[in-house]
């Protein structure tokens, strides 16, 4: 099977499965109370984010505006996918992470008003909360850095390819013809001039 298909085949319904139970439990587990992960490092809190990743927001209720983007999005992320190399696995990879979580919230907007499922959160980086998110909010952010990475990565090669660089053989001359003068194999012609006679004459004077 061809590295596309596996590999979207396999990240995409994982992610999707697990975003989508994680969802249903916290929705009833975190419904009346918090609760906590790791000894209360990383706490538990059921929100709705009605905006983007993260709880970004753009006015009240963003909605019918992270809707049509994210469609438009996914469509550009298509056109990668088809475009990317069949080996680059890290394209590949990042593309279908970003896939996944952008549809896991993507279902949530479509199915009702409330907004994305949250519940991961926040986490106390003392200087400052990080926001709640849930499964498919780490699915695009950890998809969308190997993609700049990938994207970097593409950049380097082709600053390292030599540019204008001429047919096979023009470095070593291979191609090119001799100079006048050079010694040849077969069909290589002598010189003629003052006191040297030429092949015709000496075939003829024989």
């Amino acid at each position: 099977m061809r590295p596309k298909p596996l590999i979207f085949g396999v990240l995409f319904p994982t992610i999707m499965a697990i975003d989508i139970a994680t969802k249903r439990w916290a929705l009833e587990a975190l419904a009346a109370r918090s609760s906590e992960l790791f000894g209360g490092l990383v706490p538990l809190t059921l929100a709705f984010n009605k905006g983007a990743a993260f709880g970004m927001r753009i006015g009240d209720d963003s909605r019918w505006f992270f809707i049509p983007v994210t469609i438009v999005a996914l469509v550009l992320l298509a056109v990668l996918f088809r475009q990317a190399e069949e080996r680059d696995y890290l394209r590949i990879t990042s593309i279908s992470l970003v896939v996944s979580g952008a549809v896991g919230n993507l279902w949530d907007r479509v199915r009702w008003d409330r907004g994305v499922v949250d519940f991961l959160g926040p986490v106390d980086l003392i200087f400052w909360d990080f926001p709640i998110f849930n499964v498919a909010d780490m699915a695009i952010t950890c998809g969308a850095v190997l993609l700049a990475v990938s994207f970097w990565l593409e950049e380097q090669a082709e600053a390292v390819t030599p540019g204008g660089a001429g047919t096979p053989g023009d470095a070593t001359g291979a191609g090119s013809a001799p100079d006048e003068g050079e010694s040849g194999g077969e069909g290589a012609s002598e010189p003629v001039g003052p006191g040297r006679v030429g092949p015709e004459e000496r075939a003829g004077g024989l």
